[in-house]
């Protein structure tokens, strides 16, 4: 490059702050708009017609969330680096590699997955994945002692850790989590709630294809609103559930306040 055509370059200034606060802003006020929020409700539900959430894979394996609390959860996991992660609520494993592959990123830390039924194909998946050596799998009820002794036992000592909570999602097997497993959540990080979309469906929304049927009040939101008025030390997280219209976990995002 020539001196000509270097001075001729424009200098910009450097606008970082002022884009994250203008993202901040466009955020909250989505979070406000309740007619935006019903129509994209509606499309995440004809969509599910389609079995949705069940097309998208992480690193080769079905990952069964939506692209946007995928996003959203890379977003925390880069913000907080926890050092460990604990999901309720295997499945068929994208989740616990997805988390497993941010902890690469950051050069530390594991994944502790719990299921009541960690199916032998499923496990097979997982433990042979290049991302195992970071996840450690644990089955059993996720609200049993035994198993949560199991979970403890394998966080070491003074660990940053986040906790989601995607396993069966009736209110009473949600709260009995949120009660048992909240204080592994260290201050400051995130205690996310799967499928709270439940909670926000009109009669006659709720799926009926799947293995179980959580109508409104008996599912995940309604849990996380008994959870907050017991527990004044997680709150709501504004900016992250004000994102959440293409979600299934709109209100969700929880964290721990920082003591």
């Amino acid at each position: 490059m020539t001196g000509e055509e270097s001075a001729s370059k424009p200098t910009w200034p450097d606008d970082r702050a002022e884009f994250e606060a203008q993202r901040r802003r466009d955020s909250l006020a989505m979070g406000e708009d309740a007619a935006l929020f019903r129509e994209a409700r509606d499309v995440v539900m004809a969509a599910d017609r389609h079995r949705y959430t069940y097309m998208w894979s992480w690193m080769g394996v079905p990952i069964i969330q939506m692209p946007a609390d995928i996003v959203a959860t890379q977003e925390i996991v880069w913000a907080t680096k926890p050092d460990v992660i604990v999901e309720t609520g295997v499945a068929r494993g994208g989740s616990v590699v997805f988390y497993a592959s941010m902890l690469t990123l950051l050069g530390k830390g594991k994944v502790i997955g719990v299921d009541v039924d960690i199916r032998a194909h499923n496990r097979e998946t997982i433990e042979s994945h290049p991302m195992a050596g970071r996840i450690s799998l644990v089955e059993g009820s996720s609200t049993d002692p035994g198993t949560i002794a199991r979970v403890k036992a394998l966080v070491p000592p003074g660990a940053s850790t986040m906790l989601i909570l995607d396993s069966d999602h009736s209110k009473a097997h949600v709260l009995a989590e949120l009660r048992a497993l909240s204080p592994l959540v260290t201050p400051g990080q995130f205690l996310i709630v799967a499928d709270t979309l439940l909670g926000r469906l009109d009669a006659g929304q709720t799926p009926t294809t799947r293995a179980k049927f959580w109508p409104p009040g008996d599912e995940p939101l309604a849990a996380v609103h008994q959870f907050l008025i017991e527990n004044d030390g997680f709150h709501c997280d504004r900016e992250i559930n004000a994102k959440m219209i293409l979600s299934s976990s709109p209100g969700g995002y929880l964290r721990s306040r920082v003591k």
